[in-house]
């Protein structure tokens, strides 16, 4: 049969536009799947197989008619019946009446589909998706691109023209096929060249074992491997592939396979960066705008502004430009660097990045912290982030490389703190302010920043209060910069504040900074020009204002909320706003973002000064602490109880006096806590510093979420520790036993385990003694996980019904739950696969009966009933309940857990004899456990995806993952090892 449609996806002829596929009672087809018509919703009856087969040749032919022998032949081939024609005519006949008036016509013997709207038919919406897909890529745009193969490939419902027979739709089946492998791997190469290498390694193991003789997906499964650091699985692809393409076609490998593996060999340092890579498809790319708003009146400095900006002009295209700003406390290093940024956007067109490292505070803010939020601002997901310093890093790296991006490093530290924040990009650039010269950072165009000349401060002096009042009061103006010492922040301060009052001249001004008591013997001396100059606003305040100022100075936090500034100051929302946003117009208060406030770390310091001098009763000082960690751990108590509800930890918690946030949903909840985690776990370390110990401990075990993320883990780890070590210097034992059995959590999660046993011990001995039931039945059931993944099973059961009878002791439904799900765990290991199914049961029913929406608990029970199950051999069940839990683990953020659950569905598929999709499944579990979990969980994902490579005719790539999980395990003397030896014998991949 004559097919013009032969080279791609055909086109509906007479296609009337504008009508869509959307049209509620348009007639559509489908042939990337069943054969199938539609009006709007309405399936209409298309008949026999024979039948379908008629009406998906005359699809295919784009409107042109098929004679009736043509028509014969397609159906039947060279065996057709004897009343062929007769049954095509009958066909036809049934055909016409099912469908639209005029859609299916008789023409000079034959037959033809015609009249269309456009979209009618799947293939041809493909086809020009694939249409669009290719003029996308000729232009660059790699997310457009892909985006569109996305959608065409997501057309496909199953087999194309599945269950037709005949042998045109046989060929037809083959063609389809064909083409959409081919704009398969148009989008994975895509994916490659827009840095998503680790998500495709998933989709590419799983497409290479189902197509093993198609050498570009083995190229690409390669690359992707190469760039995701696995260069030995990436050799063992060829290997395997050589051996393959021998064995089954006698032939080598193509020219482009083997010169990827001699690129391999030599780590060609191009194949390891992709063009343009991104962490989020590029369709939706961030452009972050971070920096401060620029103030409407700056002044002066041209000679710093016009150097300053030459320098960020030569980052465009060229090595990137670093500019280190230094100077005293006040001299205008922000406001100069703002200002030059905002003037440089239009040379990164990709967005700009600030942050205060708050480098003269106490606690400047660590790399991997600002690393975190940099990340997430150029829109890769939380998931995707990395726990390490050097991983994230290299990430950030990654994700700038290919785009035009300012970053702004405010008031940094030293060069230790700005060097893992330097994009290293070309094209990108950086401005760092310090109050140090940074002589140690490679590389830089320093800029020493000194004060203003006089005639500069004079003329900011005069535009921020107006040239009318300034003239007559020339000499006194004078006075007041010179009082300032010429400082540009003091200058700013002191104008503002006469600017806010039209009743004062600038004489009383001056007559208030000549004021010695006050203000000379401090504005001679360094860093105490600063200290004097925010004494001017401060002198000035309100009496409800300067409580503010003082009390809000004395939380560690990042930045702050209106609610909990409202809860440290005992005030309402509505009084606080209006104290805050006084604050902000005095310039003694930044907002960060609407409802978010913050202090420069100069500021926050001279506002705890007056705290310590002014506050009285002192005691306020300490009780405006306490209501902050109040509100904190009020709010993250309701999201745990919305978590894990009906369990107990909540009950054993020191009571509060100041109420937290109430959650209209669990979505609510989470977004909070998470936005929330520099300032909670801040909190905490603070709380235990000032002896809120009890407290303190308590906000860590209702945030153990954050514990759990990847983005926050390390941060978490910190504050954990320190409130531990202040508890055992206070002799505190029950909160140091709580602290430590959080220190024990997240040991465990991050592979740790011999760090955990001993926080775990620890723990218990500490809870014991306080007469705990939290530490009392968390620390042995810990005890009991830990005892397990190291293969001590009589430890573990012994552990876990300590933790069992804790728990019952307490009432606590959850708890008692939790100890029988592992301890079904431990059954399971020790053969007792019977009594381990029946114990995982118990678990779900006690979680169902302690509340029936304790979903993420229940989501746990599932998860240990799905390993009962798979070792029970009931594999179907054990896919269905780890399948539910899978999805409640993604829905609440737990990405651990997500990343196990998938491991975990690896190993049933597996059972399944399933092999190509455990691979799939466990590649997926390492993307997402990706800077997560430790290096033994990895170990053993490994060694499940070295048993599907091997299964599926990949023994090379399943020999280099037992190889690397063996390194893991003999390093950490892990039992497990002796199963992988016994893998790597070549008996075992024979």
């Amino acid at each position: 049969m004559d097919d013009r449609a032969g080279h791609g996806g055909p086109r509906v002829p007479e296609q009337r536009s504008p009508d869509s596929r959307e049209d509620s009672g348009a007639l559509r087809f489908d042939v990337l799947g069943p054969v199938r018509a539609r009006r709007g919703e309405e399936q209409l009856n298309t008949g026999s197989p024979q039948q379908r087969a008629l009406l998906a040749a005359l699809l295919l032919r784009e409107g042109r008619t098929a004679t009736a022998a043509e028509l014969i032949d397609a159906l039947w081939g060279e065996e057709s019946p004897s009343q062929a024609l007769a049954a095509v005519r009958t066909y036809a006949s049934r055909l016409r009446k099912a469908l639209d008036a005029g859609v299916l016509v008789s023409e000079s013997g034959g037959y033809a589909v015609r009249g269309l709207r456009e979209g009618a038919l799947d293939l041809a919406v493909a086809q020009e998706l694939a249409a669009d897909a290719e003029k996308a890529k000729a232009s660059g745009d790699l997310g457009r691109a892909r985006e569109a193969l996305n959608r065409a490939l997501g057309l496909w419902d199953g087999e194309a023209l599945a269950g037709v027979p005949g042998p045109y739709a046989e060929a037809q089946r083959v063609r389809l096929e064909e083409w959409r492998l081919g704009l398969l791997e148009s989008r994975l190469d895509m994916d490659l060249e827009q840095g998503c290498h680790t998500e495709a390694v998933s989709e590419l193991t799983a497409l290479t074992a189902a197509y093993p003789l198609r050498e570009r997906l083995r190229e690409l499964l390669m690359l992707a491997l190469y760039r995701s650091g696995r260069q030995a699985e990436a050799l063992a692809v060829y290997a395997d592939t050589r051996r393959l393409l021998a064995d089954e076609l006698g032939v080598e490998p193509r020219a482009g396979l083997r010169e990827l593996q001699r690129r391999v060999l030599q780590a060609d340092p191009e194949l390891a960066a992709p063009s343009a890579p991104v962490a989020e498809p590029a369709a939706a790319r961030a452009r972050p705008a971070q920096l401060p708003a620029t103030v409407p009146d700056f002044t002066g400095r041209a000679a710093f502004v016009r150097e300053l900006g030459e320098v960020l002009a030569s980052a465009e295209g060229r090595v990137m430009a670093v500019s280190a700003l230094a100077g005293i406390g006040g001299v205008g290093k922000t406001t100069l660097a703002v200002h030059v940024a905002h003037q440089a956007r239009p040379a990164f067109p990709d967005g700009q990045l600030y942050v205060d490292l708050q480098g003269a505070g106490a606690r400047a803010v660590e790399p991997e912290t600002v690393l975190g939020s940099f990340l997430r601002a150029l829109g890769t997901a939380d998931s995707a982030i990395p726990d390490s310093l050097d991983e994230r890093a290299a990430l950030y790296r990654t994700v700038l490389d290919g785009r035009r991006v300012l970053v702004l490093l405010d008031n940094a530290r030293d060069a230790a703190q700005v060097r893992p924040l330097l994009p290293g990009m070309e094209g990108c650039a950086a401005l760092v302010t310090s109050r140090i010269r940074m002589v140690d950072l490679e590389g830089a165009h320093l800029v020493d920043l000194d004060v203003m000349a006089p005639d500069e401060a004079l003329a900011l002096f005069t535009r921020v209060v107006g040239e009318e009042r300034v003239a007559s009061e020339r000499k006194a103006a004078l006075d007041v910069v010179a009082a300032c010492g010429f400082l540009p922040l003091a200058i700013r301060i002191a104008a503002s504040r006469l600017a806010a009052r039209r009743t004062w001249t600038v004489s009383v001004l001056a007559a208030k900074l000549a004021d010695e008591r006050r203000r000379l013997d401090e504005l001679q001396a360094g860093d105490l020009a600063v200290k004097a100059t925010f004494e001017l606003g401060y002198g000035q305040l309100e009496p409800a204002q300067a409580r503010a100022f003082r009390l809000l100075g004395l939380a560690d936090g990042p930045d702050i909320s209106l609610a909990a500034a409202a809860a440290a100051l005992d005030l309402p929302a509505e009084d606080t706003e209006d104290l805050l946003e006084s604050l902000v117009d005095t310039s003694l208060l930044e907002s960060a973002a609407p409802g978010r406030y913050r202090f420069h770390d100069l500021v926050r310091l001279y506002a705890r000064a007056c705290a310590e001098r002014d506050e009285q009763p002192s005691s306020e000082r300490g009780e405006a602490l306490s209501r902050l960690l109040d509100f904190y751990l009020a709010s993250a108590a309701a999201v745990y109880a919305l978590e894990r509800p009906g369990e107990r930890v909540l009950d054993h918690f020191e009571s509060t006096r100041y109420e937290g946030l109430a959650f209209t949903g669990q979505q609510a909840a989470l977004d909070w806590l998470f936005a929330e985690a520099a300032n909670l776990l801040s909190c905490a370390r603070q709380s235990a510093a000032t002896g809120m110990l009890r407290r303190a401990a308590d906000l860590l075990m209702a945030a153990v979420d954050l514990g759990e993320s990847g983005a926050n883990s390390y941060q978490f780890t910190q504050a954990a520790t320190a409130v531990s070590e202040s508890a055992r210097a206070a002799g505190d034992n029950l909160a140091e036993s709580r602290a430590r059995t959080m220190l024990t959590h997240v040991h465990s999660l991050s592979g740790r385990f011999a760090e955990s046993e001993a926080e775990a011990r620890r723990a218990l001995e500490l809870g014991l003694l306080a007469q705990d039931p939290v530490a009392c039945g968390q620390a042995p059931n810990q005890r009991g996980i830990i005892a397990l993944y190291e293969s001590r099973h009589t430890d573990a059961e012994e552990h876990l019904t300590q933790a069992l009878a804790a728990f019952r002791a307490d009432q606590n439904k959850p708890g008692e739950a939790a100890a029988l799900c592992n301890l079904s765990r431990v059954h399971l290991a020790t053969g007792r696969t019977a009594s381990a199914v029946e114990l995982a049961q118990q678990g779900i029913a006690l979680y169902q009966e302690a509340d029936s929406g304790l979903a993420l608990r229940l989501a746990n029970g599932k998860y240990a009933l799905g390993l009962a199950l798979t070792g029970a051999g009931q594999v179907d069940r054990a896919h269905s309940v780890l399948t539910e839990a899978l999805e409640t683990f993604r829905e609440n953020r737990q990405q651990f857990w997500h990343g196990m659950t998938l491991f975990r569905l690896a190993e049933v598929e597996l059972a399944d004899r399933r092999p190509a999709q455990a691979a799939a499944l466990a590649e997926q579990a390492l993307a997402v456990l990706h800077g997560i979990g430790g290096e033994w969980r990895r170990a053993n994902i490994l060694t499940v995806l070295g048993r599907g490579l091997a299964a599926v005719g990949m023994p090379g790539r399943a020999q280099a993952c037992w190889a690397d999980a063996l390194a893991v395990f003999e390093d950490l003397g892990s039992p497990e090892a002796a199963e992988v030896r016994t893998l790597l014998e070549p008996s075992a991949v024979a």
